[in-house]
């Protein structure tokens, strides 16, 4: 199910446009810089209405055209680079897919222009640097809004930032913090259209309470907890949860309950705890989609008002909803979100509701 290109799918006739960056077909990032954006959404449109129905039967109807990025450019607020030690000298750039080459950069069109001026000075500081017993070094480098660009990657616990280094970026009048070291979406500026979705498309209400599952650093349970009786975060990485915890310490948020631990292991338990509730759950899980044992235990939830699932990877999601499909769940809504312009990557935000048995 992986995306096909765009000269796969709809008219090979529709214009095609210079790419911005010189290593376009080559670093392996992009692969729509050569068409208009208008092109690249309607083949992400038609992508996602096509798996939906191939694999889940479900009518193009139900799935919504795709939400655009506010920024088709310099929108990413992380870039992973590789530097590796050759005989030729040392490399500095991104490892391409499936190959184990480095493909060298000056610049980098779709990171946030902050990330992209800060490479030349990067690789002059850490190829300078390398300590003789690297071979080869993962970056991480990140930015915010409000313009901070942090690195790490050479030496151990690089990718720690102490409070007063984390980046940032504000979102429905919360400062949401984040680090190196903790997943965030890639995308700040298209942030404000999904929470806007969440609030429009789920029943959050004074009485009811709102399960953040893969919750991170606390993005949704913080942007969510003004509209619900109580907000409750779990996530099993202990580094996403102590970010999590300064958010909402900094933010005064004070119905947001923050819980370290696996989904499957805890969430029977949290449920009995909020019994007397009514129930919205989200799930946003890592690439790979959720667990057998996760997603055996949420497909076969009860009583609860809302659901919906945030997913970076249609293979794992379809894989997913199939399950929640065999246990009496119907989708409601289908809403692609382009997180990821240029690229073949799509966010898919899909609403899902019980069948009455």
């Amino acid at each position: 199910m992986i995306i096909k290109n765009a000269d796969n799918l709809i008219d090979t006739h529709l214009k095609k446009v210079d790419p911005v960056c010189p290593v376009f077909g080559r670093c392996g990032g992009c692969q729509y810089q050569d068409i208009p954006y208008e092109q690249e959404l309607a083949v992400k449109d038609q992508t996602i209405a096509g798996l939906f129905k191939e694999h889940l039967n479900i009518a193009p109807e139900f799935c919504e055209p795709i939400v655009p990025s506010p920024q088709e450019y310099h929108y990413r607020n992380r870039l992973d680079l590789k530097i590796m030690r050759t005989k030729e000298g040392i490399l500095f750039g991104f490892s391409t897919e499936g190959k184990n080459l480095t493909v060298p950069i000056d610049a980098c069109p779709i990171a946030m222009q902050a990330i992209s001026d800060v490479i030349p000075q990067l690789r002059k500081q850490t190829t300078e640097n390398l300590p003789p017993k690297y071979r080869m070094a993962n970056l991480v480098v990140r930015a915010d809004t409000e313009g901070k660009v942090k690195w790490g990657g050479i030496g151990r616990r690089s990718l720690r930032l102490k409070e007063d280094d984390y980046l940032s970026t504000e979102l429905d009048g919360r400062r949401i913090f984040y680090s190196l070291e903790t997943f965030f979406q890639a995308n700040l500026f298209i942030l404000p259209k999904l929470i806007d979705h969440l609030k429009a498309d789920l029943p959050l209400a004074a009485d009811t309470v709102f399960f953040d599952l893969y919750g991170g650093v606390g993005l949704f349970g913080l942007c969510l907890s003004d509209s619900v009786a109580k907000a409750v975060l779990v996530e099993e990485c202990g580094a996403s949860i102590k970010l999590a915890r300064y958010n909402a310490e900094h933010n005064r948020v004070e119905n947001l309950e923050i819980v370290e631990s696996r989904v499957e292991n805890c969430l029977e338990l949290l449920l009995s705890k909020y019994s007397r509730y009514k129930k919205v759950v989200m799930v946003d899980p890592p690439r790979q989609g959720l667990s057998p044992q996760a997603c055996d235990f949420l497909s076969q939830l009860k009583n609860v008002e809302g659901f919906v699932y945030l997913s970076c990877h249609p293979d794992s999601l379809i894989r997913d909803l199939k399950e929640f499909l065999a246990k009496g769940w119907r989708i409601q809504k289908v809403v692609p979100f382009d997180f990821f312009p240029r690229t073949k990557h799509i966010e898919t935000l899909v609403l899902l509701v019980k069948s009455k048995e």
